[in-house]
């Protein structure tokens, strides 16, 4: 190994600095308080489960896809690639549990996967899930809360899209396709957005080249099993009420077309009930999710500003994954985010602050005979839940330590010198001032030297003070 490799990450694999987990923590906040509000529970499950268990769960894609070896003990072991599957062996296991159970699940996952914008072999998933509940009410939960999770984090350019595995079902039968051909037919045309029609189409048949110069085999259907797959993805599809008359007229007479339609149709009326715009949710087709356990409703969300990063956050219903030991299947939908993925798209759409620290407050150094002194205002500031940081480092110039404090986005320093001692008080310094329109025409360095957002306060109203500059800033 070359030192070059020996000092940066695998491929696929990334490290997270602070500003980056700092972010990416508060995104996981903001989510998790919308998910507790729909009365979903954390849980939490090993990395590594039996290859067994991960084996035939998400599809033969996938299982080429799974980090596994032999343990120390003779056991043949995998690393989780999703969170479903080891949610399916828990509800298993643990028979007593009640029904619904309603979980949300934060942990890293790996897959071998090829690395893209915002795809990485290692990444933290956030799922919700529902286990025990038949109902499309269960479903529509699933919606709104991945709805609400985008509004909590302020977004407004976004699209939810929703169909049922049961429509595409009934394509397979209609456009006389053998079953057994119907998942890698679903997986194409989950391509859509992302290649477009005629790449689908290309596949569907026999085949073609991709921007690379890479080969993609086809499936090598027949010319009228093609035209009646592109007839049904160009559906008229402008409303959702559209979309389920449309898609009605043309699977008129396919046996058990009904059951599919009839579920869009009860989503969609919960939908309209609670008032969510139909712009932003809306029905498309062609959605199949990649994973082979879906059976019913799936569901997906892209964020317009950043299409290049697809899909942040999807999921459905897989009424046969979970079964008990005694043969007993239980219903199940749900969702999961991709939470690195939707941090990078987030970034991209200048979604995320950028802060290096936790700290609220730096308390400056100006004498170090009076470390002391420092470290009783520092804990003086902590007691009361104000986070502070203590500067300990080299730099003696109080320039240079605000430059410190600026750069990792502290917001507020306190200075005292020898003046301030003598007199029992405190300056503040609001550190947030330079990105402030009203101050833009003063220089940086100027700013930190210059007394601009400084304010002299007695020492025993420091508390109160602090408190009063931060609250002024949320």
């Amino acid at each position: 190994m070359s030192i070059q490799q020996s000092i940066k990450p695998l491929r696929g694999f990334r490290d997270y600095m602070p500003e980056d987990l700092l972010a990416r923590e508060k995104i996981i906040s903001c989510i998790k308080k919308v998910y507790e509000s729909y009365g979903f529970a954390p849980m939490a499950t090993p990395g590594l489960e039996y290859k067994e268990t991960l084996l035939s769960s998400g599809g033969e894609e996938i299982n080429k896809q799974i980090y596994s070896f032999i343990d120390k003990e003779g056991n043949e072991v995998g690393l989780r690639f999703d969170l479903t599957v080891p949610l399916s062996r828990v509800v298993a296991q643990y028979t007593d549990l009640p029904m619904p159970f309603k979980r949300y699940q934060i942990q890293p996952v790996w897959r071998f996967d090829k690395p893209d914008p915002g795809r990485f072999r290692e990444f933290i998933q956030f799922d919700i899930d529902t286990v025990g509940a038949n109902e499309m009410i269960a479903d529509v939960e699933i919606i709104l809360a991945m709805y609400d999770s985008l509004i909590a984090l302020s977004l407004t350019n976004f699209r939810i899209r929703f169909s049922s595995r049961k429509i595409l079902n009934s394509l397979i039968t209609c456009a006389g396709i053998p079953l057994d051909k119907s998942l890698s037919i679903f997986k194409v045309i989950d391509k859509l957005e992302k290649q477009g029609l005629e790449a689908v189409k290309q596949e569907l048949g026999s085949g073609r080249i991709d921007s690379s110069g890479a080969e993609i085999k086809g499936l090598n259907l027949d010319e009228l099993q093609i035209k009646r797959i592109m007839d049904f993805l160009l559906l008229p599809q402008g409303t959702r009420d559209e979309a389920i008359a449309s898609a009605t007229e043309f699977f008129k007479g396919v046996p058990k077309s009904e059951e599919g339609l009839r579920e869009l149709k009860e989503i969609s009326e919960y939908l309209d009930a609670f008032e969510i715009p139909k712009e932003k949710v809306v029905i498309d087709l062609s959605i199949a999710r990649g994973l082979d356990y879906y059976t019913g409703p799936v569901y997906e969300a892209i964020l317009l500003e950043a299409r290049e990063f697809g899909v942040v956050l999807a999921g459905g219903r897989y009424d046969q994954l979970i079964k008990r030991p005694t043969g007993e299947k239980l219903p199940a939908t749900g969702a999961s985010i991709g939470i690195d993925r939707l941090f990078a798209a987030l970034k991209k759409c200048t979604q995320v602050e950028s802060k290096s620290s936790v700290a609220d407050v730096l308390v400056t150094v100006m004498l170090k005979e009076k470390m002391v002194e420092y470290l009783k205002i520092s804990h003086r500031l902590r007691k009361e839940g104000i986070n502070t940081e203590l500067y300990i480092g080299t730099e003696k110039r109080i320039g240079k330590q605000l430059e410190y404090a600026d750069r990792h986005s502290i917001p507020i320093a306190v200075i005292i010198g020898s003046d301030e001692f003598s007199n029992n008080q405190i300056t503040i310094k609001d550190l947030r001032l330079i990105k402030k329109e009203k101050i833009e025409t003063v220089e940086h360095g100027d700013y930190l030297k210059a007394r601009i957002g400084q304010k002299t306060v007695q020492s025993e109203n420091l508390i109160e003070e602090i408190k009063q500059f931060l609250q002024e800033s949320r």
